[in-house]
């Protein structure tokens, strides 16, 4: 697996999740969230990852940020959970945000084919669902430079 390296985005320096906010993420959305996806958002929250760029369908798109845990007002439009109030009246239910490309598409979990381990999809400008990876993990695994 490649490293990944992640750099400040939304904030000038790093700001960790307590576990306690991501046991609230998941009881207000009724899921288990991905156990990578906690450590690193936990650690890495606001940042950019790189390398950031993934394939979706017979192109590619960038991993610019993942979306904040904590919700800070400045930055509204990086909360996972101003994010899915966005879109969560556009997309099927069960599809939750937790990053965001350049363009202001949304890399989700996808919870509708299985509870406890979701698939990754791209929610895009026009609220179509593309998948993208089996996992939290193989998204990571597939990230490359361009």
């Amino acid at each position: 697996m490649m490293d990944i390296r992640w750099e400040n985005y939304v904030w000038k320096e790093p700001r960790p999740v307590a576990s306690s906010e991501l046991e609230r993420l998941e009881d207000m959305w009724q899921v288990a969230l991905p156990g990578e996806f906690k450590r690193i958002a936990a650690a890495h929250q606001g940042m950019a990852p790189e390398p950031c760029v993934f394939k979706v369908g017979r192109g590619a798109n960038v991993f610019s940020v993942l979306l904040t845990v904590t919700r800070d007002a400045d930055r509204a439009s990086y909360s996972i959970q101003d994010s899915y109030d966005l879109i969560r009246s556009h997309v099927p239910s069960g599809i939750y945000p937790f990053g965001k490309t350049p363009g202001g598409e949304y890399l989700c979990f996808d919870y509708r084919g299985a509870a406890h381990q979701p698939q990754i999809v791209l929610v895009t400008v026009e609220m179509s669902v593309l998948p993208v990876a089996n996992s939290f993990q193989e998204l990571l695994e597939g990230l490359h430079d361009d």
